[in-house]
């Protein structure tokens, strides 16, 4: 713990802020009409029909993706408090420098990286280097999905920074030496994208080199 008082109040003010982010991750999953409709119930079906096999998770939020994996994942996400929720549904993540100690934390180990709502987040360029990061720790022949809202869920959350479309995704596989061998847009046509909030871009790559 630090002496100084700027920067446990700093600290504090980060913790507060990431506890109010999981929390409101929380209530949106936990609606009384997506729990009736089984709002879930096609993204589980999407993910699973991909065979992720085991999976890192990177941005696993309180572990939606973790649920839909089916126990066969790995979750890192910086939010402490989104991690704190997962584990306590008993799916195992971590934070990035927990994750960095971890058993889980071996070279060419999973059979696919999970990038799901999460790229949209970083800054220009910050998505690359996320990508790039966790490479080292997929299997040969494994796969990277990169999965990014479509125009209206983007416009629904004020923390999101870069909107990252096809064309966008695949610059980044590029900038990553992944080459995308499949894109869709789900669970609806792509021109549904600019009134449904939950309307998404799937763009499943693998390294050049494998």
């Amino acid at each position: 713990m630090t002496d100084d008082p700027d920067a446990r109040a700093d600290a504090d003010a980060d913790a507060d802020a990431d506890q109010r982010y999981a929390d409101r991750l929380v209530a949106r999953g936990d609606k009384w009409w997506k729990r009736l409709l089984g709002a879930q119930v096609p993204y589980r079906w999407n993910l699973r029909r991909l065979q992720p096999g085991h999976t890192l998770d990177i941005g696993c939020g309180t572990g939606r993706n973790l649920d839909h994996l089916g126990g066969d994942g790995v979750g890192v996400d910086p939010n402490a408090a989104g991690v704190a929720i997962a584990r306590r549904q008993g799916f195992v993540a971590y934070t990035p420098d927990e994750f960095l100690i971890s058993p889980d934390a071996r070279p060419a180990s999973f059979d696919t990286l999970l990038f799901a709502h999460v790229l949209e987040h970083l800054p220009e360029g910050g998505a690359a280097e996320l990508v790039t990061r966790y490479l080292p720790y997929l299997r040969p022949a494994g796969r990277v999905i990169l999965i990014t809202p479509q125009e209206s869920g983007y416009r629904s959350d004020p923390t999101h920074r870069e909107f990252l479309d096809f064309d966008a995704l695949g610059h980044l596989a590029g900038a990553c030496e992944l080459s995308p061998i499949r894109q869709y847009s789900f669970p609806l046509p792509r021109w549904m994208g600019r009134a449904f909030r939950y309307n998404e871009f799937v763009v499943v790559t693998r390294p050049l080199d494998r």
